[in-house]
């Protein structure tokens, strides 16, 4: 078993990092959904639920890695949403690379996003585990 990261000023850093990162994505969710229908996997339906939904959970991510208290369950639950949307953003990769509407930006960028993620779900770990009260799990 890995040592735990000692809580400290890096870790703020890194939470408050995440934070903005989904806090500006969540919010992109609920402002201009349209952008992320296309990572809804088609099986699942109508996309807009799904992308408001995901919209607010980042949001609440946010919140809860902003504020130290609350620092450890923002970390644990912003790495088991960065891995629940995983199968959303390589849908969104395949439909963009198989689609001749996609421009080559989008193609680059939603390929991007897949290794991307990799960093972001341990740096969430991370700050989980850091700033986990003695004693727990996380």
């Amino acid at each position: 078993m890995a040592p735990r990261p000692v809580p400290g000023p890096a870790t703020g850093r890194t939470a408050l990092g995440l934070a903005a990162l989904l806090g500006t994505a969540g919010a992109v969710h609920l402002v201009r959904p349209g952008v992320f229908a296309p990572a809804v996997p088609l099986v699942l339906g109508r996309p807009r639920p799904w992308v408001l939904a995901s919209g607010a959970a980042e949001l609440g991510c946010a919140a809860a890695l902003a504020h130290p208290r609350t620092r450890s369950l923002g970390g644990g639950l912003a790495a088991a949403l960065l891995l629940a949307v995983w199968p959303g953003n390589v849908s969104m990769a395949l439909r963009a690379r198989g689609t001749g509407r996609a421009g080559a930006v989008r193609r680059v960028v939603t390929l991007l996003r897949l290794p991307l993620q990799v960093p972001l779900v341990r740096a969430a770990l991370r700050v989980a585990r850091a700033d986990a009260p003695s004693g727990s799990a996380a």
